[in-house]
């Protein structure tokens, strides 16, 4: 796992890592449970969950404490709230419920790592060791009811966990695959696994040659699977098979002196060293990743990463021996399992009040940043002014006044209400009470919703009624939506968007407005009109029907052109990095802005009520595009607009509907 997160492009497929890691856990915990329930016919839970405590919380407990004091030091204060919920979520073994929660929502996806991001698998673990030794408890109890063995209907129970955890994974990566990969009860067949084999083995030993052979092809499928695994690999699904029998099969053979070249590796003191301090250099090693770069006010380089893993071993190393070490042996703490959770309590209050205290940091912060951007923008050359034509600005490209500040980078007016219950809609009166006010929609994903304070801005002036619809990810087409960022990766979210677009596009023909403004991701959105053309073109011409509904139904058409990419074509946060020089972020035009469908489509409409928005002029020079203009932040994250400069572009639009 760490050599994946050092070198993602090289060992595309080590994060298999934590499906070994937890296939291993569960054949550790439950046989020592075993143990302890076939001796004295039931398990003291409050000793094995204080033992659980002292042995990983002082550590973990730790590196959050560290990391969201040096965050505070090294990270924009644009990062401090996301970091503190983070840890804070990570401190209460959480961390995986909040990133899956944070993966439904697509503008949330884009969003950077934080220091804490790693916590998602030992919060996984945690809720395992939470739950697994009640079930054992349950399970050895009905055996007992029914005048059964114990140790098959153990069996028996854990089958069906493994059975039912792989049918899931198997389903949940299918439909929402951005979950599928935090969510406990997907995982909780890798542990079922791994307790399988306790389960089934007990003290039974494999042959020399068998052993031999399993050892071989157990570790072949699990590098197998770290190599030729990647990012685009549909996981965890069926295909964590491979990583979770490689390491059954490793298992069944036992850790055995009898098959030489394992032992010798085995043996080897470097090996058996990072074995022993695995647990904090896992817990290290990622907040450095993060903080590094901007420690270094730069991309990180090989010989970055290769001083990060030896910060990490040494501090790891530290950490072992001063902290882990000590909060097992510590006579104060085994005393009772009382003084244990207390000291659990008294630990996580006080990361509770630092997490507090830096969100509390970021709002003075805040304050302070719309301060200086409130004085800024009386400057003739305030964003995208800068480039409006004729304009002298000497330094266009220069660095930002305020970075972007996080938060709700599309701030809902106190003028909008939600609809019927309808999450994905508002409906926002900017009339002022006048009689037969103008009702217009502003409808499309995340990047329709991105335009939102520029075309706001424009109802206040025109008195207008706005309707708002967005789904993230999701295009407004009645051609079979075949998915965001990758087709076919998940499908409930494009059955959702079907059903959601049709829904939409039906409400605006029936409303009759006077206007429809939209706009979406088109370039990472993939359509199948059954045609057979090319992906390019089914698209465009699926935009095209829905545009003529709307332009039928007697509305006005405009098309807001997608602005130029991100994240597609430069680190997202190259301009933190380069916040001294920003004009170092800057792309060539052609790459920046490839070929649009939403361009395209209005080109080939032939509709005189379809009007395109292109504002790329106001992004990007003749030459190159920008992430910063006019002293303001182009982009808020890794492809959507800041709210700040779509806002300041409301004249240009106002400009062109006129």
């Amino acid at each position: 796992m760490v050599l994946n997160h050092m070198w993602p492009d090289e060992v595309t497929g080590g994060y298999v890592g934590v499906d070994v890691f937890f296939v291993i856990s569960g054949f550790l915990i439950t046989s020592h449970l075993l143990k302890e329930l076939n001796a004295s016919g039931s398990i003291r839970l409050k000793s094995f969950y204080a033992r659980r405590v002292r042995r990983l919380l002082p550590a973990a407990f730790l590196v959050l404490a560290v990391s969201l004091i040096c965050s505070l030091v090294w990270l924009p204060f644009s990062r401090w709230v996301t970091t503190a919920q983070e840890v804070l979520a990570s401190t209460l073994y959480a961390e995986n419920w909040l990133l899956a929660a944070k993966s439904i929502d697509y503008s949330a996806s884009t969003a950077t790592a934080t220091v804490a991001q790693h916590y998602w698998s030992l919060s996984v673990e945690e809720q395992f060791y939470l739950v697994w030794p009640l079930l054992l408890v349950a399970l050895f109890a009905l055996a007992a009811r029914l005048h059964v063995s114990s140790r098959r209907m153990i069996w028996i129970g854990v089958s069906a966990v493994t059975v039912l955890g792989f049918l899931a994974s198997a389903v949940v990566t299918v439909l929402s695959p951005e979950q599928a990969y935090f969510v406990t009860p997907v995982r909780a067949w890798e542990f079922g696994a791994g307790a399988l084999v306790s389960l089934t083995m007990g003290q039974r030993r494999a042959r020399p040659l068998s052993a031999t052979v399993l050892s071989l092809g157990g570790f072949a499928m699990i590098w197998g699977a770290a190599l030729f695994f990647g990012k685009e690999t549909a996981f965890p699904g069926w295909l964590a098979v491979v990583p979770v029998l490689g390491t059954v099969l490793v298992l069944v053979a036992g850790s055995d002196d009898r098959f030489a070249p394992l032992r010798t590796t085995l043996s080897w003191p470097p090996i058996q060293y990072l074995g022993n301090i695995s647990y904090s250099l896992y817990l290290w090693h990622w907040p450095f990743i993060v903080m590094a770069p901007y420690a270094l006010s730069r991309p990180l380089e090989n010989s970055d990463r290769i001083l990060i893993v030896v910060a990490a071993v040494i501090l790891a190393g530290l950490t072992k021996s001063f902290v882990e070490d000590r909060g097992q042996t510590s006579s104060y703490l085994s005393h009772s399992p009382r003084r244990t959770f207390s000291a659990m309590a008294v630990a996580t209050a006080l990361i509770a009040v630092l997490a507090v205290t830096q969100i509390q940091a970021t709002d003075f912060k805040n304050a302070e940043a719309k301060q200086a951007s409130a004085a800024a923008a009386l400057q003739p050359c305030h964003g995208p002014m800068a480039l409006l034509p004729g304009a002298d600005c000497p330094d266009r490209f220069g660095p930002s006044v305020t970075p972007v500040t996080g938060g709700d980078n599309a701030p809902t007016p106190v003028e909008c209400v939600i609809p019927d219950g309808d999450e994905s809609r508002r409906d926002c009166d900017f009339s002022a009470g006048v009689a037969g006010a103008d009702v217009v929609w502003l409808v499309g994903d995340s990047h329709a919703q991105h335009w939102q304070s520029a075309v706001f801005k424009v109802a206040r002036e025109r008195q207008w009624i706005v309707k708002t619809a967005y789904l993230g990810g999701c295009p407004l087409v009645t051609a079979h939506f075949q998915g965001f960022d990758g087709a076919g990766r998940d499908q409930g979210h494009a059955r959702k968007c079907m059903s959601w677009a049709k829904s939409i596009t039906d409400t605006v023909v029936a409303e009759r407005p006077a206007a429809v403004f939209t706009s979406s991701f088109a370039r990472e959105q993939a359509v199948d009109d059954g045609s057979g053309k090319p992906p390019f073109d089914q698209f465009t011409a699926a935009l095209r029907v829905t545009w003529k509904n709307w332009t039928d139904a007697g509305a006005n058409v405009y098309v807001l052109a997608d602005p130029p990419l991100n994240k597609a074509v430069r680190s997202p946060d190259c301009t933190l990095l380069h916040a001294g020089v920003p004009a170092d972020c800057a792309v060539e035009r052609n790459l920046a802005q490839p070929a649009d469908p939403l361009v395209a489509g209005v080109e080939g409409a032939a509709n005189g009520n379809v009007v395109l928005l292109d504002f790329t002029d106001y992004f990007c020079s003749p030459e190159k595009c920008y992430t910063v203009v006019g002293g303001v932040d182009v982009y808020y994250d890794a492809n959507h607009l800041n709210h700040e400069y779509a806002e300041l572009l409301a004249p240009m639009v106002l400009d062109r509907i006129s």
